[in-house]
């Protein structure tokens, strides 16, 4: 089995055209990999037991790192979250994004229209980070990052982990080691924190942990998506919320974490194995074939961490290259440790979109 990094992160949102056009324009996923208006019809445990109709886009940054999935439901209106999210509840509290310099980051979102949640500060390990907020109410970590695939003059790279609140955080530990590979604890205190103190309920104690990989990440894509980091955050002084109670997968906010992978029958077994079974599974629906996605194919699969934060997994068969030529990747006789030839991913870049709609 091989985990080749992270993907994208779900986000739903109520119109998704404004919503990419906000994140191409200011975080730079100008890069479009799929395109798709369907019926979700696999997802019927975290739909209300309904196939839900929806359109979704793959975005990339290009310069490394995962993408956003920006998803939209076409024929209801998405949930806000019950009460308002604070940081602790449990869930996908935040996405991170690398950058090369904060502080240089910092400056010039400040003179945007961006809003920005408090100043650059370090973490526990010394790195610098800031948080932002975008027009729609999800919370970014903008963090300092060494690792890149292409040099674009953008602020920001893509998705590099997320910021999800725990109940336990030597449960989640044990959960995100054993099942996706971030073995290396960076830092583990517990605390006041002043990064935390300008998100909403960042004033609390919280226990948290920096959990990276210690292994280099291979297949096809793991040059593009790069190292990746997930930080679990335990509030001590309130009893947390679930951030999608009573809420569908798709409502408002980010709604799963996706990880590319190679290898379905050995991770089906690894995830069972830890307690975490699959809770949807494309490969039984489909007899073991290719789901198709339109302009993509491949199989997909969720998990649930510990407090119910959904895992996606997802094995690429098909994907557009080139799509104004037709040319697409057939990765199913690829050897699944080799990463792509560093052109043929720089070829993304015939998918770049100048405006969006």
């Amino acid at each position: 089995m091989v985990i080749s990094g992270i993907q994208q992160i779900g986000i739903g949102v109520e119109d998704l055209y404004n919503a990419w056009s906000w994140y191409r324009n200011y975080l730079g996923f100008d890069i479009r990999v799929f395109e798709e208006e369907a019926v979700a019809e696999l997802m019927l445990p975290y739909t209300g037991g309904k196939p839900q109709n929806r359109r979704a886009v793959l975005a990339l940054n290009l310069q490394g790192g995962g993408g956003f999935e920006i998803w939209q439901y076409t024929k209801r209106t998405p949930l806000q979250p019950k009460k308002k999210l604070l940081l602790g509840d449990l869930g996908i509290f935040a996405g991170k994004l690398k950058c090369r310099n904060a502080q240089k980051v910092y400056e010039e979102f400040s003179k945007s229209e961006i809003e920005v949640l408090g100043d650059v500060h370090t973490c526990p390990a010394g790195i610098a980070n800031f948080f932002i907020k975008d027009p729609f109410g999800n919370i970014f970590n903008i963090v300092e990052c060494n690792s890149w695939f292409k040099n674009e003059n953008k602020l920001t790279g893509g998705s590099y982990g997320a910021l999800i609140g725990v109940s336990d955080i030597e449960v989640s530990k044990s959960f995100y080691r054993n099942i996706l590979g971030y073995d290396e604890v960076i830092y583990e205190e517990e605390g006041k924190f002043d990064e935390f103190r300008f998100i909403p309920g960042g004033d609390l104690t919280f226990k948290r942990a920096l959990l990276r990989h210690s292994k280099p990440r291979k297949g096809h894509f793991s040059p593009l998506f790069g190292p990746s980091e997930i930080e679990l955050v335990q509030v001590r002084d309130r009893k947390p919320n679930k951030i999608y109670e009573d809420r569908f997968w798709g409502d408002l906010g980010f709604i799963h974490l996706s990880f590319d992978v190679i290898g379905f029958s050995e991770l089906r077994d690894l995830c069972k194995k830890h307690g975490h079974p699959f809770t949807v599974d494309s490969t039984a629906d489909q007899n073991g074939a290719s789901f198709d996605m339109g302009e993509a194919a491949g199989h997909f699969s969720y998990i649930e961490d510990p407090d119910g934060a959904l895992i996606e997994f997802i094995e690429t068969h098909k994907v557009p290259i080139v799509k104004k030529l037709g040319l697409y990747l057939n990765l199913k006789k690829k050897d699944p440790e080799k990463a792509l030839s560093r052109w043929i991913l720089k070829a993304f870049a015939f998918n770049r979109v100048k405006e969006v709609g």
